[in-house]
């Protein structure tokens, strides 16, 4: 029998999934472990897809997408994200996992090194080994509040080294990184002509601070940018997201298109003109419904004496579970599923820098959510208020 190229095998599995996997074969589980909306699709978006399939619009598409969706995301990113860009520079994508990877295939060969965060979210890793390029994780610390270190950065860059990631909001963290910051990497990218790719699929979902595109402060051109309706329209199933790139590809990304998945499903691409140029108050409400799971949250968490990181973005706690998990969170979080029937995310999923924590999703019934937390052993002499 052949054998699969050996890079293939690097490729690591997913933390989350497992844990998803294992809750599913059980009864009576509160599920806080994947990262989906419970909100559902708003009618007008469903509509907009019916009327697609109910008058047979379901033949191939351009490369890039439907002009009227491309168009409809080129006036939200002036409008909402302060990037000003021409309609060759939109690329829809089957959700944005296709277009990260996408962004990895145009920038990565063979050997190349990533700068990833960690924690990070699982598919950084497993695209960048997808291309037999190396992730290089750079920590995401608690004593520096989860952002970046640029010192340590410069420590971590090789001549081998093409890219670097940023995501904020972040998964798993529910942080958001400051303006401040988003210049702090620009310049560390300039340094070493690295180009940059920013995953900024929770956009939608900020608590009490703004959200920045980093693509909007670049002057050179080298940020690509991932962007997602799943979890913004609770949309997860329908696959569509986009990426926004540099000037000057268009014809590359049209090859690029064609050879991987040629175009999203037009019925689909329909529905995210309704959710971009449609009412957003079912977005609003569900920000609101999530903001008041995190405060509620929290209150529980400070209540018995539970440290977490504050989000001020996505819909995720990030929860630090080190005084029970004894140095190896991913079997402590099958231990917790079997024994008392709630899924977590063990924050070692996400790299190296999560041991000890775990990701709950906040998008779920509210004293659902506050049973499962409820059942997270406290430390005996934590004091009263434990965010960080």
């Amino acid at each position: 029998m052949p054998h699969l190229a050996p890079h293939i095998d690097t490729v690591p599995g997913s933390g989350i999934r497992h844990i998803f996997e294992m809750s599913t074969k059980l009864d009576g589980i509160i599920s806080l472990v994947i990262g989906e909306p419970d909100v559902a699709v708003a009618g007008h978006i469903a509509d907009a897809a019916k009327h697609a399939w109910d008058t047979d619009a379901t033949n191939y598409t351009p490369n890039g997408g439907i002009a009227p969706l491309r168009a409809a995301i080129v006036d939200k990113l002036q409008r909402e994200n302060n990037m000003f860009v021409d309609v060759e520079r939109v690329w829809v994508t089957v959700g944005a996992t296709q277009a990260l990877y996408q962004a990895m295939t145009l920038t990565l060969a063979a050997g190349d090194e990533v700068l990833i965060p960690d924690p990070g979210y699982t598919t950084f890793t497993m695209g960048v080994r997808m291309l037999d390029a190396h992730p290089i994780p750079y920590p995401l610390a608690p004593e520096r509040g989860f952002l970046p270190d640029i010192d340590e950065l410069e420590r971590l860059v090789t001549d081998r080294t093409r890219v670097l990631i940023v995501n904020s909001p972040s998964n798993p963290l529910g942080s958001i990184f400051p303006e401040r910051v988003l210049r702090e990497l620009l310049d560390f990218a300039r340094r070493h002509d690295l180009w940059i790719i920013s995953d900024e699929v929770y956009e939608y979902f900020t608590y009490g601070e703004k959200h920045v595109s980093i693509a909007s402060l670049d002057a050179d051109n080298r940020v690509f940018t991932a962007f997602s309706l799943s979890k913004t329209y609770a949309m997860t199933g329908v696959r569509v997201g986009y990426l926004v790139t540099p000037p000057g590809l268009a014809a590359t990304m049209r090859s690029v298109q064609e050879a991987t998945i040629s175009c999203v499903s037009t019925p689909a691409q329909f529905a995210a003109v309704a959710a971009i140029t449609g009412d957003h108050s079912p977005v609003a409400a569900a920000k609101a419904h999530y903001r008041a799971n995190l405060i509620a949250a929290t209150a529980q968490l400070d209540r018995r004496g539970i440290r977490y990181l504050p989000p001020t973005g996505a819909f995720y706690l990030w929860i630090d579970v080190g005084h029970v998990s004894a140095g190896d969170v991913a079997t402590w979080a099958e231990g917790f599923l079997l024994e008392k029937r709630v899924a977590v995310a063990p924050g070692s999923a996400f790299g190296r820098s999560g041991e000890g924590w775990i990701r709950v999703c906040l998008a779920l019934d509210e004293a659902e959510l506050l049973e499962g937390l409820g059942r997270i052993p406290a430390p005996g002499d934590a004091p009263a208020g434990a965010a960080l």
